[in-house]
């Protein structure tokens, strides 16, 4: 879905990725973003050049360091750009959550914090190993 969400926008699926990381953490410099992608410094750089011809980032030197640049998102750019797409499959999520009982849902609830936790753990370990 969120390959197909991704076309539609002119993204590949990786980008979007990427640009939900953005997102999620805020501004960040490209030697973090590269860090938290695994990508090379060059291919970081090719991600925020398209970023930055779609305005879905904006490059900005830091105050302290003009040679430190900055990855900020455009936040409005890109809420625009992916709001509509997901529309549809938000209102039928909606839909189909309200068709669970208030204790089906806490089930759901507590099995996705579960995931997640499950999730948090194995990176955390694949990480301490580097």
């Amino acid at each position: 879905m969120h390959e197909a969400i991704a076309r539609k926008a002119g993204l590949s699926g990786t980008d979007h990725k990427y640009l939900g990381f953005i997102m999620e953490k805020g501004s960040m410099t490209a030697g973090d973003l590269a860090k938290l992608t695994g990508l090379t410094t060059g291919a970081v750089t090719g991600l925020i050049d398209r970023f930055e011809k779609k305005r879905l980032v904006k490059r900005q030197f830091a105050e302290n360091d003009r040679r430190k640049v900055i990855i900020v998102p455009e936040s409005e750019n890109i809420m625009e750009l992916f709001v509509p797409l997901y529309k549809e499959f938000r209102s039928r999520s909606k839909d189909l959550m309200a068709s669970f009982s208030g204790k089906e849902r806490k089930v759901i609830e507590r099995y996705f914090a579960g995931a997640i936790d499950i999730m948090n753990a194995a990176i955390q370990s694949l990480t301490d190993k580097k």
